[in-house]
């Protein structure tokens, strides 16, 4: 069988790219499978018509929207290996082989949970990435953040833009880096307080943070954790050898979001940092378009349209 895209990944940057592609009449293959990067979080966020829809519901109705294009078809099944060159991709399923003019990967990244007690039961629950995902409904609560060496450039802006949502903000650094002096007095001056001693434990409650244990036998109050674990991208797009940039995400084109290999292109989570549902399915429809216009123009050129 032979698509003109298949779509690794079926979350908010792949339905989003095969809705458009659908409605351009181009043959798409959705496929879908392994557990949901957000598969802890209970609601999505601060995307416009969908505020407040848990993370299941929003495929689902991906999913019914896509069923009114015939030449989209969604699976449920998991890409093993991707071979070929720019328009004849050799796509191996875990039951079969297709071919595609196109390959756009969604795949998202994995989260590598901190090896703090406590620290997976709370994901997603207590613990978030992003305050314009989740900031709204824990406002006012006793917030943390909890920052590694790898957020040393984040943290001042992060936590001052964390007393947006509350007054009561603590920064963790576990000592992990050196904060300067002028970071210090800039947290201390907007009410943000500062533990360097390593975090040993999370205390919970029936699901819910209640406070952050330190090594020195602190206990410090805290209902909400942000926090920012180490990600990698998946197998799948560590075995095709795509560029990645200086933090471990694909580098793409600007424009058309082409990756290092030709005919292979990237949206979504695993090109940036700046990670979210909105933002992703924004990606994917942007680079949807390019694809559009390049096979499009292909095939009118070849006779074959």
């Amino acid at each position: 069988m032979l698509y003109d895209v298949v779509i690794v990944g079926g979350g908010p940057g792949g339905l989003s790219a095969a809705l458009a592609l659908g409605r351009a009449r181009k043959r798409v293959l959705l496929c879908d499978s392994g557990p949901r990067r957000n598969a802890a979080a209970e609601h999505i966020h601060n995307f416009v018509t969908r505020d407040g829809t848990p993370p299941g519901e929003f495929r689902q109705i991906g999913r019914r929207q896509l069923e009114g294009y015939p030449s989209v078809e969604a699976r449920d099944v998991r890409v093993e290996s991707i071979s070929g060159t720019r328009g004849a991709f050799r796509v191996e399923l875990t039951s079969e082989t297709v071919d595609a003019r196109r390959v756009l990967l969604c795949t998202g990244m994995i989260d590598e949970l901190l090896p703090i007690e406590g620290f997976r039961e709370l994901w997603g629950q207590s613990i978030f990435q992003c305050p314009y995902c989740h900031g709204w409904e824990v406002k006012d609560r006793r917030w943390g953040y909890l920052a590694r060496a790898a957020d040393a450039s984040h943290l001042l802006p992060f936590a001052l833009m964390a007393r947006g949502w509350t007054r009561d903000v603590v920064v963790f650094t576990s000592g992990a880096f050196d904060v300067p002096q002028e970071t210090r007095d800039r947290l201390e001056a907007a009410g943000i307080r500062f533990e360097t001693a390593p975090v040993t434990r999370l205390v919970a409650r029936e699901g819910r943070l209640e406070a952050v244990e330190l090594s020195n036998g602190t206990t410090v109050p805290c209902e909400v954790l942000y926090a920012h674990p180490p990600q990698r991208q998946v197998d799948l797009v560590r075995a095709l050898g795509v560029a990645l940039d200086d933090d471990g995400y694909v580098r793409v084109d600007a424009m058309k979001r082409e990756t290092s290999i030709p005919g292979i292109y990237a949206a979504g989570d695993l090109t940036t940092r700046m990670q979210a549902a909105i933002a992703a399915a924004s990606m994917g429809t942007q680079t949807a378009a390019m694809i559009n216009v390049e096979l499009t123009m292909e095939l009118v050129s070849s006779g074959a349209l």
